[in-house]
């Protein structure tokens, strides 16, 4: 693309407004710089009563900021995060200040603080706390005009946070206010430290409600902007000098902000460093050096919530009974793998959050070895997540997010550094321990996650879609490393996948999901076999027609009939299974012995390792995929919108009643 780019010259309608505006807003700032007194500003600033105001005012709008953090920061993660009745509501009144005049706003203050107002009289006898002409009526009123800048950039913030990464906290033992703590805050800092910015500044200017509700007491509540109304009645020259600082703090303070305060850590450190480039994979003569990895002793085992050692010895049985959205029971023996397959909505990510207890969509009770963790919140049930993004945190480096789960399990910092350490190494990537998540490939990335959630020790490991990301040559290196350490783990392991070669490879049984219900949960050689769904048959690569048997053979749902080797009652239905490489394709119809042959014409052709898949379109039949050899493809001259004839055995289709 050319660096160069084209400028469109703005209508003059447009264009004069525009600059109207500008000079409207430009024009009293320039008015401040002229009439400044440049000779004698620095007399007027530091005169006693200019100094004592902007010690004031210096006081007040730290006290102010100090104050709408504790009060705004988290109302701004109750507006985020919560979802209540009356949420709207709530959020008008944390925006009325800002659209409310200040005068208006002192005198509801003074209604509902004042002497004689709500909760005046009840702070002056209880407390003996006076707000109104008291320096601490300043604060409060400055509080009351700020607190919203704040809370708003706060909000949109936490609203730009992907939740995952608080609930994959929750997932490795991190209690709410931890990960709070150390998750949301760090993540957010940018647009917590805009907000504080802009609030201080409103604060340092604040003028009408402190005035109505504070008074204008020279030392105990005449702020700067108070000091200049002042002035303005017998020097002129002086309330212009001060002014104009008050004018340079804001400009600082708009300067400061400017795109500084965008990204997350991670972004603004991120070129410090190159992504580190993956290493080779593993030859034949490195694979042996996988059983002596296993051979390690294993680590102890993890306290449960309580603080006292499991009685399970490190094995932890599976059993849940789901219901809501998804309806099924899961019952499974430690060092089992499950992968979970099915169409998109089929319930699959539900069912995963669910036994982490994060969605109101499906309820899971659930039990952990000896334990019923039904009632437990998420970050007690000791069932670690790895979501499809990895959802390492961005602020800690590959050690810390790994150590993250045991130090919230409250291990000591050098041992849970040294074990979350021996994890990186066994998964290849303990030389990145210092790195940040975005100075990660994304091989290296889904590592240091996997790392992370084994290192917490769950009982329970729930992988959504792990190796979706990467590129083929990543997920087999991560895949075989993946099942190497699954091999070892004294617990149930979840997998939501669409990767057909993941679920046979990884998974000692595969659990097919159809409207959050079980369709299937067999060995994958059985699943291979006999699916019993045509979207899974199609993942595994295979042809499936769905129909009803009549008369020895099956009519098609989509139109058309097949004739089969084995009879079925009639009216039985099922589902026909025809492997790619049993499609015949032929330039003529071909003559013998196939009973099942249809005319079609190829739609596409594509590359398969050393063989290519056919996509064949027919009147008269479903569309089905033929499996056949380049030499083939290039003798029968195929290429799109070629007309050819397909024809399948009898014999070589499996049916699978349904």
């Amino acid at each position: 693309m050319s660096r160069f780019r084209t400028r469109t010259r703005p209508p003059v309608a447009l264009a004069l407004p525009a600059l109207l505006a500008v000079a409207f807003l430009l024009l009293p700032l320039i008015g401040i710089l002229t009439r400044t007194q440049w000779s004698e500003l620095g007399e007027h600033l530091t005169s006693p009563g200019v100094v004592e105001a902007l010690r004031l005012s210096a006081v007040v709008s730290l006290w102010a900021l100090g104050l709408s953090l504790v009060l705004g920061v988290p109302l701004a993660w109750l507006l985020a995060r919560v979802p209540f009745k009356g949420k709207a509501l709530v959020r008008s009144l944390v925006l009325l200040p800002m659209v409310l005049p200040p005068t208006v706003g002192g005198v509801a203050l003074l209604l509902g603080f004042g002497r004689r107002g709500l909760l005046g009289p009840w702070l002056e006898s209880t407390f003996g706390i006076t707000l109104p002409f008291h320096t601490s009526g300043a604060v409060v009123a400055a509080t009351f005009v700020a607190m919203p800048f704040l809370v708003i950039s706060l909000e949109g913030a936490l609203g730009g946070l992907k939740q995952s990464y608080e609930e994959t906290a929750a997932s490795l033992g991190a209690s709410p206010v931890r990960v709070f703590f150390t998750v949301t805050l760090p993540m957010v800092a940018p647009g917590l430290i805009a907000g504080a910015a802009l609030t201080w500044a409103r604060a340092l200017g604040e003028f009408g409600a402190t005035i109505t509700f504070a008074g204008n007491l020279p030392g105990t509540t005449q702020t700067l902007p108070l000091q200049v109304y002042l002035l303005l009645q017998d020097q002129p020259e002086a309330a212009t000098s001060v002014s104009l600082l008050l004018l340079a703090v804001a400009m600082g303070v708009l300067i400061a902000l400017r795109g500084r305060w965008t990204g997350t850590p991670a972004d603004r450190k991120a070129a410090e460093l190159p992504p580190v480039a993956e290493e080779p994979a593993p030859t034949a003569a490195a694979e042996p050096s996988a059983p002596a990895k296993l051979a390690e002793p294993a680590e102890p085992t993890a306290p449960d919530a309580s603080g006292a050692a499991p009685r399970d010895g490190g094995r932890w049985p599976l059993h849940a009974t789901v219901t809501g959205f998804n309806r099924l029971t899961l019952d499974a023996e430690p060092g089992t793998t499950i992968a979970v397959v099915g169409e998109n909505g089929a319930g699959k990510t539900t069912l995963l959050r669910a036994l982490l207890g994060l969605t109101p969509r499906a309820h899971a009770e659930l039990r952990l070895g000896d334990t019923d963790v039904t009632a437990l919140p998420p970050h007690k049930r000791q069932v670690a997540w790895v979501p499809q993004d990895g959802a390492l945190f961005p602020h800690l480096s590959a050690l810390a997010n790994t150590a993250y789960g045991l130090r919230a399990r409250r291990v000591p910092r050098a041992e849970a550094r040294a074990r979350a350490q021996a994890w990186l190494d066994r998964l290849g990537v303990g030389h990145l321990a210092h790195r940040k998540p975005a100075q990660l490939s994304g091989g290296q990335a889904q590592r240091v996650a996997l790392a992370r959630a084994l290192a917490a020790r769950p009982r329970l490991l729930l992988l959504d879609e792990p190796l979706a990301a990467l590129d083929q040559t990543t997920r087999a290196r991560v895949r075989h490393t993946l099942r190497t350490h699954l091999a070892e783990f004294g617990g149930v392991c979840l997998i939501v996948t669409h990767d057909p070669v993941e679920a046979v490879s990884l998974a000692d049984r595969v659990l097919v999901l159809a409207d959050g219900q079980t369709l299937q949960d067999a060995p994958p050689v059985e699943v291979t076999r006999h699916p019993r769904s045509p979207w899974v048959a199609r993942m595994l690569g295979r042809n499936a027609w769905q129909g009803t048997a009549s008369e020895g053979g099956l009519a098609l749902a989509a139109g058309g009939r097949l004739v089969l080797a084995e009879e079925l009652p009639d009216g039985v239905p099922a589902l026909a299974i025809i492997a790619p490489e049993a499609v015949s394709v032929h330039r003529e119809r071909p003559a013998g012995s196939p009973r099942n042959v249809w005319p079609g014409t190829v739609r596409e052709i594509t590359a398969l390792g050393s063989r290519l898949r056919v996509l064949i379109g027919s009147a008269e039949a479903p569309d089905l995929v033929a499996e056949i050899t380049p030499d083939a493809a290039a003798e029968l001259g195929l290429a799109d919108g070629v007309r050819v004839w397909t024809s399948v055995k009898a014999t070589e289709i499996t049916l699978v009643r349904l």
